[in-house]
């Protein structure tokens, strides 16, 4: 079982950057490819950014490609999204992601585990 708890939301202005933290449980975090998701009012959850379970490997929608990274510190059970540029557009709750094995993926239905969710917003 892995628990997810997010951190770092909050209110910015376009251009500005924010960065989130994903807090997480169990002993093997390595073994858990994870991934960012959001979801804005009246629209579906949408894929973000994932990474292996290792950090070995990155892959980002192209929505936010050149403007958020993705990282972890296996030894913290943390993962990082950092966001810059950050657009109106950008407004939305965001999920972190866990899945049960180390291969990242684009597919939420492929994620186990999830966090509450922390809002972003961003004023033009």
């Amino acid at each position: 079982q892995v628990q997810l708890v997010e951190s770092g939301g909050g209110l910015v202005q376009a251009g500005d950057s924010l960065r989130l933290s994903c807090a997480g449980s169990g002993r093997t975090f390595s073994s858990n490819a994870m991934g960012w998701f959001r979801q804005a009012p009246g629209k579906e959850r949408e894929f973000v950014i994932a990474i292996s379970g290792l950090g070995t490997t990155t892959y980002s929608a192209d929505s936010v490609k050149g403007r958020f990274t993705i990282s972890r510190d296996n030894a913290k059970n943390t993962m990082y999204l950092q966001m810059n540029n950050l657009k109106p557009e950008d407004t939305a709750v965001y999920y972190c992601a866990a899945r049960g094995n180390p291969v990242r993926s684009t597919k939420k239905s492929e994620y186990n585990y999830w966090g509450q969710g922390t809002q972003v917003t961003v004023s033009s």
